[in-house]
């Protein structure tokens, strides 16, 4: 009796290890036969699941910035603002999930952004780039016109775009865009970028009228080589990368402004009706990386036209310049992962009252840890408003930030 538990037992045993087997078996060829169909990786942007065949590419990313700011964190913009309570803050400033890729063929892409903090849709858009010189967009992103505020805000050279962003970035919208790079030799080298678009800034699925907005950018790589919107030189550019370019856009619409919540008023304008203000903007823009070293400048001009009010006419100035440089090039005992950064913005809100005036400088610092991936940027601000009926207001500004992509 007692031998035949014994038996019985090892039979079982030998069952239980022969169903392991066999199971684990069958577990290893469906491992192998998922690893012949797709590629599993982590990238440049994020978790990256690719066919073998190239043809279908999905692309997963999340971005937080963690950002602490006193006495205040946005630009002050009024007379008032200055004399504001004290509100040292900590919060999450952005909160990003990011899904990209391509579908069927490798330039059929396809790309949509949210904002998790504010639960907001910010870019979903479909691209055609089969060719160099002739791609298409339709969608919702980020125009171009500015490369301050095309460039991501993971990628930014300072904590937050310059004092000048709020007034003149035309942000997202609604359309169709043609866009291309023409790769002539020597200094023919060319990009280009036109759109017509609604007009009524993010998340907006009418228009107020029946204008449309029209952009247009050229951009010249006068030395052939082109340079991508991102701040800093991480890549440290071996060979000057410069370029100039110039963007300009036309709207009539309810708005002065535009930003990540949609559109909107800049001080002194009053909210409007369908198709009071024709807006006409121009940028000139220059930029280049050289071994460490990153430049770019940005000079706007901006009339606002009131069609229900005389046609009363508005026009703004604004500009900033902003440089960024790897000291470890320079001096062996500069840490090699630490950038520093400066930036001068200056805005004119009434061109024709010169005395009516804003300007910003700031002074940054960068810890690169892993690149723009995984950043620390210090900053220190110092602010001045001027107005002619009014007693000069300055202030000084201190944030700090880390922004980490996973």
């Amino acid at each position: 009796m007692y031998k035949e538990k014994i038996v019985n037992l090892k039979f079982k045993n030998v069952l239980l290890a022969l169903l392991l087997a066999i199971t684990h078996k069958g577990l290893s060829q469906q491992e192998k036969d998922t690893t012949k169909l797709m590629n599993v990786r982590y990238g440049s942007k994020g978790i990256e699941l690719e066919t073998r065949d190239k043809k279908f590419l999905f692309q997963l990313q999340s971005r937080f910035q963690f950002r602490f700011s006193t006495p205040y964190d946005t630009d002050p913009l009024t007379y008032d603002d200055y004399s504001q309570d004290a509100k040292t803050t900590f919060k999450i400033n952005r909160a990003r999930l990011k899904i990209g890729g391509h579908a069927f063929e490798p330039w059929l892409k396809y790309y949509w952004e949210y904002e998790l903090s504010q639960s907001n849709l910010l870019d979903f858009r479909i691209m055609i780039e089969k060719w160099d010189w002739l791609s298409f967009k339709v969608g919702q992103w980020k125009t171009e016109f500015t490369r301050e505020r095309f460039i991501s805000s993971g990628e930014q050279q300072m904590v937050e775009r310059s004092l000048i962003n709020r007034p003149f970035t035309v942000d997202r919208q609604l359309g169709v865009e043609v866009y291309g790079h023409l790769k002539g030799t020597g200094i023919a080298d060319f990009n280009y970028w036109a759109a017509a678009l609604t007009g009524t800034g993010r998340g907006s699925t009418s228009n107020d009228d029946n204008h449309l907005m029209y952009f247009g950018r050229t951009q010249w790589n006068f030395l052939g080589r082109f340079l991508d919107f991102e701040g800093c030189d991480l890549e440290f550019h071996e060979k000057l990368t410069p370029i100039v370019a110039f963007s300009a856009i036309t709207n009539r619409s309810p708005y002065t402004r535009f930003s990540q919540a949609g559109g909107g008023s800049l001080d002194g304008f009053e909210n409007g009706l369908p198709g009071q203000y024709r807006v006409n903007q121009w940028n000139f823009e220059t930029a280049f990386m050289y071994r460490g070293f990153s430049w770019q400048s940005e000079w706007h001009t901006k009339e606002i036209i009131d069609k229900i009010n005389n046609n009363d006419t508005t026009i703004m100035k604004g500009y900033y310049v902003q440089a960024g440089y790897f000291f470890h090039n320079a001096f062996e005992w500069w840490p090699k992962r630490l950038e520093m950064a400066g930036r001068h913005a200056a805005y004119r809100p009434d061109n024709s009252i010169r005395e009516n005036r804003q300007d910003e400088s700031t002074l940054a610092f960068n810890w690169f840890f892993k690149g723009h991936k995984n950043k620390l940027t210090s900053e220190v601000s110092y602010f001045t408003f001027q107005d002619k009926t009014l007693s000069l207001q300055q202030g000084w500004r201190f944030r700090i930030q880390w922004d980490i992509s996973l």
